[in-house]
Parts: structure tokens; sequence; C-alpha cells
């Protein structure tokens, strides 16, 4: 038997951490919590001082009884949960069931799962740290309160299955609060003056910017006709020309939050699946040769930008190698920290930057290599000079008349080499290049384009907005960004559309009811100061108890207030148009857990349902008489196929259109590409121009 026993969370780091460590240690995996509040009751006593009624989690018996024999036959227990507030629980909670002293020293971190990391940790074990126990301790207990509280009132006044989370209030308040905008805005007419100009056969664009003496905001048409009218001949003058060198420095290495908006807007990931795949990529990846399993990618739960001199040196000396000593950055600047960050770990980076991508493609899955390829090339870029752009702006005058241009060319590509950060609006970021023009130059205009524009209304929410969003606002952290995003999606509160969330109405009337009964777990500086204070616990700097016993004491009132005051709403059947196939009753719009699909009206003696398909005008290619419908998967994305399945099985993810192909008669259909819809022929080589 082995002399040292250590237990971690995940079966897949075990059999990597016992191969460091040699034969004198066995290591074993908890899976997870084995201790718990239980499911089917709060498990919170209110009149004691918010005691938690902890139990062995269903399921979790047998575990708990292995690792028992096992710490007693051994010399030492170690305790190596992941390092973060909840790794810390699960392992002050396997101390207690294992009589493992707390203020021992049997607790190890380690930020990466290699060798060098694991055995450094084991040189220096600490004790339990109880504070961070008492911050994870005093989240359960809170959202405990909420959710047990509120959920129980929404099942019997709206529907069965509803939740009303402390995130995830906030996260729909977000959401909704911008559908009210969107529904308030009033556009405002606007426009502008586009010149197409040319010198020595090359043409450029400049707009029109005002007069001499200022800008002028084009309101209206009597505006710019007035203007049009100004402008004699198609002769412009060359009144000013600058000329200036831009740096352009490259982004910091990812925390969770840039991770997962980047992993949404570049790899199309879901928040859910971007953590799936991280987690196994730090757990470690069977990556053969000498090495076997190893981590390859540092914490994935984390709010800080900091690198560890061991990696910078090492990526320093990568890119140097690779690309060259002028690649290197003189002076990476430093990150700002957020006020409410913990910085309790680094970045997330590569484990090694020798290990490239290229060299992983063989043992990562697609979507592992995909998402270890993006977090290499941020990290490498975040260690590289910055780019230098060449920029050049110029003044055009007739009549009074001043049309402006701008123009930039890549002068040192620096850290672009190798990564751009990404954009929610999904644009490129493109080069203007102006012919060379000197002040007094005399050019002419091709063609002078007034056109008449409308402001649109603020966008709404993607994954990557709303996460990004949360994170400024200080509300939740790391760890509970996914879990948000997820579950206001399961229960049906929003629908993505075109990848943005729009509230349901089931959304929406839980919102009402949490706004008209519960104001202060949807208000944002609420939820944002209850996050600093649950930060002040694991600093040490305040006690647990009393922070929910302030925020408990006036929710109380509030509960007790809303189970008297709301009435039991009645979500209506909308009529569908159709009668059952099977019954010949009407068919009904029901919402259910996962939104609206069609049932049958004459339930529960008539049990047909339907899933809501969506005609686009399009005949099947595959058996030429049904219509090509809109249809969701079951992870809400979106498809197409044919009416008459399962007769016929035509499915395509991209949409086809009426038209044939000219070239060939195939199917045509639109795919989304980076410059935004471009047609392309699902036979031969065919494709048209994108357009946004």
């Amino acid at each position: 038997m082995a002399d040292y026993l250590v237990i971690v969370e995940s079966p897949a780091k075990a059999k990597t951490i016992e191969r460091y460590l040699g034969k004198k240690y066995k290591v074993k995996a908890s899976i997870g919590h084995v201790i718990d509040l239980p499911k089917s009751q709060m498990g919170i006593d209110t009149e004691d001082n918010y005691k938690p009624k902890y139990i062995t989690i269903r399921g979790k018996g047998p575990i708990l009884q292995e690792l028992k024999t096992a710490a007693k036959k051994a010399k030492k227990v170690y305790l190596a949960a992941d390092p973060d507030r909840e790794g810390e629980a699960i392992a002050y909670h396997l101390a207690k069931a294992l009589n493992i002293d707390t203020e021992s020293d049997c607790r190890v971190v380690f930020n990466e799962i290699t060798k060098d990391a694991v055995l450094e940790s084991f040189k220096h074990p600490r004790p339990i740290n109880k504070h961070l126990v008492d911050a994870q301790q005093a989240r359960r207990v809170l959202d405990r309160l909420v959710g047990y509280n509120i959920s129980p009132i929404l099942w019997r006044k709206v529907k069965k299955g509803l939740s009303a989370g402390r995130v995830q209030s906030v996260a729909m308040r977000l959401i909704i609060d911008r559908e009210n905008e969107i529904k308030h805005f009033v556009p405002e007419e606007y426009w502008t003056i586009e010149g197409k100009f040319e010198k020595n056969k090359k043409q450029f664009e400049a707009l029109y910017y005002g007069d001499e003496k200022e800008k002028v905001k084009l309101t209206n048409q009597q505006q710019v006709e007035e203007i049009l009218k100004k402008i004699e001949g198609s002769e412009f003058e060359v009144v000013n020309v600058t000329k200036k060198e831009r740096k352009r420095n490259p982004a910091p290495a990812f925390t969770t939050s840039s991770l997962q908006q980047e992993a949404a807007r570049k790899l199309n990931f879901r928040a859910k699946k971007t953590m799936m795949i991280a987690q196994q990529l730090y757990e470690g990846i069977d990556i053969g040769k000498d090495e076997g399993t190893v981590g390859l990618i540092t914490y994935m739960r984390t709010d800080s930008t900091r690198i560890s001199d061991a990696a910078k040196a090492e990526a320093i000396q990568y890119i140097h190698d690779k690309y060259g000593k002028e690649y290197v950055s003189e002076e990476i600047p430093k990150a700002k920290k957020q006020t409410n960050a913990q910085d309790a770990h680094e970045a997330i980076r590569p484990t090694s930057v020798l290990r490239t991508p290229d060299q992983l493609k063989d043992v990562l899955t697609r979507d592992q290599l995909r998402l270890y390829r993006l977090i290499w090339d941020r990290f490498v870029a975040s260690q590289m000079a910055p780019a230098i752009l060449d920029t050049v702006s110029v003044e055009l005058k007739n009549s009074g008349c001043i049309f402006r241009a701008n123009g930039s060319q890549l002068k040192f590509s620096g850290f672009m080499k190798v990564y751009i950060e990404g954009t929610d609006d999904q644009t490129e970021e493109t080069t203007k290049i102006l012919p060379e023009l000197h002040v007094g130059d005399k050019i002419k205009s091709v063609e002078i384009i007034p056109k008449q524009h409308f402001t649109q209304p603020p966008p709404r929410y993607t994954e990557a907005r709303l996460v990004k969003e949360l994170e400024e606002l200080g509300i939740g952290r790391p760890s509970t960004y996914a879990p948000t995003v997820d579950v206001i999606q399961r229960r049906g509160y929003v629908q993505l559309d075109n990848k943005r969330f729009v509230p349901t109405e089931l959304g929406e009337i839980v919102h009402s009811l949490m706004m008209e009964f519960f104001p202060e777990i949807i208000d944002i500086e609420f939820t944002a100061k209850m996050e600093a204070d649950l930060d002040k616990i694991e600093e040490g700097k305040t006690d647990w108890i009393q922070i929910i016993d302030n925020f408990y004491k006036e929710f109380e009132k509030h509960v007790k207030h809303a189970d008297e005051a709301i009435e039991k709403i009645e979500i209506k059947d909308e009529p569908a148009g159709e009668d059952c196939e099977k019954c010949g009753a009407p068919m009904v719009f029901k919402l259910g857990r996962y939104g609206k699909f069609m049932a049958c009206s004459n339930f529960p003696e008539c049990r047909n349902t339907k899933t809501i398909t969506k005609p686009i005008g399009v005949t099947c290619p595959k058996c030429k008489t049904g219509e090509i419908v809109e249809r969701k998967s079951k992870t809400k994305r979106i498809f197409y196929g044919c009416e008459n399945y399962p007769e016929c099985d035509f499915v395509s993810w991209d949409k086809p259109i009426s038209r044939p192909c000219p070239k060939c008669s195939s199917l045509l259909v639109e795919k989304k590409v980076k410059k935004g819809i471009q047609v392309q022929c699902t036979n031969c080589d065919y494709e048209e121009q994108p357009t946004q």
C-alpha cells in the first residue's frame, strides 16, 4: 500500500498526478462534491445562524467509503481539489468526513497539471483556508434562501419547473431591459455624403465632414441638397495631409470571461461548451510519446491576466526563435486589473508554449484543437511586439465644403502575425490604402453620393455580450457565467434568434413578478455589492453569518408578501391554425420547458404533439414533393429539413434558397461567412459575393 493518499476531483487528473508523484503516492478521485446540501429541501436552518444541513450526496456513499478505507491505511492524506472556493469547500468536507485536521498541512493546490507544477505544490502544503470555505458556503446558503423560497411561489402561481436564482434574475433583467430599449427606440434620420475620388488611376473614398469652421451633422435631405449645390465642378483641392505612426498593442491572455466571449465569436461555441472543453484540456490529454497524459492549459476559472515569469520566458524564447527578435515585445503592457477581480490564479494559457497546436492535431478532437489553438494563439500574441500602422488623414476642399479620407497601412505586423482579437459585430478590420497625396494637389471627384440613414437600436445580447456585461457590472464570478447563461435557456426564459437572446413570454412574466415583489434580487447594484461581500468573506474581513442575516431579514418579509399577494397566472394556449391529424380537434401552441410547441387541445384524451416548423418557400431537392421547413435541434440550433420526414431525410444546416445554381442547376444555400451571408452551390464551385 502506498504511504500517501492524494484526493483530487476528477479521475482524469488522478492517473496523471499519480504518475508524476511516483510509487509512494496513491491518487483517488472524489468525482466532485461528495457532501452537499440536500436537493429535496432547503437544508438551511434559518433559526440557528443559517446552519447548513450537509448530507452525503445520493450515489456517492461507495466513493466516500472507499476514500475512508484508503485514508485509514495511509500515513498522510493530501486534498488536491481545484484551486478555487468550490475546491476548497470540497477539501474541507472531505477533511471532516475522513477525520483530517483542517489546520494541518493537508491541502495542496496547483494551477496547471504538469509534472513541475504538481511536484512543486507538494513541497508547500498548507492548512485548509476557512475563509475560502466560508465564502463558498455563504454563496450556497444565499442561493438556497433565494431559490428555495421564490421558486415554489412561481410553481404555484405560474407553472411548475420554474426557478429564480440570484444571478440569473439579473441576467434576465439585462436581456429584458435591452428588449424594452429596442421596442421603445425611435429612429433618427441622418445623412452622409460619400465622395469617390481618383488620382493616378487609383480610386479612394472620402466622406463629407463639414465646413472650414466645424464638423456639420446632416439631419435631413434639404441640408444635403444645399451642400451639393455649393460644390462647383468636380475638382477638389487637398488642403491638409496628416501622417502618423500608430501602435496597436496585443490583447492580454485569456480570463474565463474573455475566453467565453472569444470562443463564441470565433468558434461559435456556447459558454457551456467552451468550459467543458477547457476542463478537458486542463485535466489532461494523452499526447502519447514519452509524456503520456498531460494538462495542456492552466486552470480555466480565473479573472486574472497575470502570467508567470517562467511562462513569459518560454514564450519570449519561442517568439524569438520562430519569428525573430523584432517580434519580441520589449515591454508587455500591464492589463488593468478589474476592481472586482479576485486575481487568485494566472491567466488561461498553454502549460507549455512549445506544444504547438499543429503538434497536437493528431491527438485532440476537432473542438479541443480549435479551442487549444485559440488559447495558444492569444497567449503567444500577448507576449509579442505591438503592430505598427502608418495612418494618414486627408482633407479635400471644394467651395468651403470639406471631405475627409482616412487610410492606414500595416508597417509592421507584430502580434497580428499570430492573432487578432474578435469583435461582437464580426466585422473584419480593413486596411484602406490612400494614394500619395500632398497639400495643393488637385483631385477629381468621380462621383458624389448622398445617402439617407436611420439610427439603429442597441443590439440584443449575444452570449459573449451578456458575459462581458455581467463581468463589467461585477455580477457573478468566472465559475458562474456559463451556468447562468445555460439555466435561463433551459428554463425557457429566453430563446436565441440569430445567436441573440430574446425573452420569451414566460421570461417576461417571471421577470415582472420579480420586479414587483423581489426588487432587491434583480437590483444590479445590490447583486454586485453581494458579490463584493462574498469577496470580503474570502479575505477574512467580515463574518458570513452577518452578511446572510442582513439580507434574509428583509428578504423574508418580501417572500411572505409575495406568497399572499401574487394571484394565479394562467398562460393561455394560442390557436395554431390547424387541426390534429389524430382526433380532429384544434391544435394549440403551448409553452413548455424548452419553449413553444404544438399540442392537441383535446389533451389528455389526445396526447398528440408536434414541433413548430416554419416553411421557407423552397421545394425539397430530394423528394421533389415536400417543402423545406425550418426546424430546431435539441440544442436549439436551427436547421432545415423536408416536411415529409421521416419518409424523406433531406437536412441542411445552411438555408436553401428557391433559385437553382446558374452553373449546374443544383440547390443553392445561404452560408454564413466572416463577411456576411454568401450564396453557394451544394454541388459545384459556384458562389456569389457575400452580403451583410
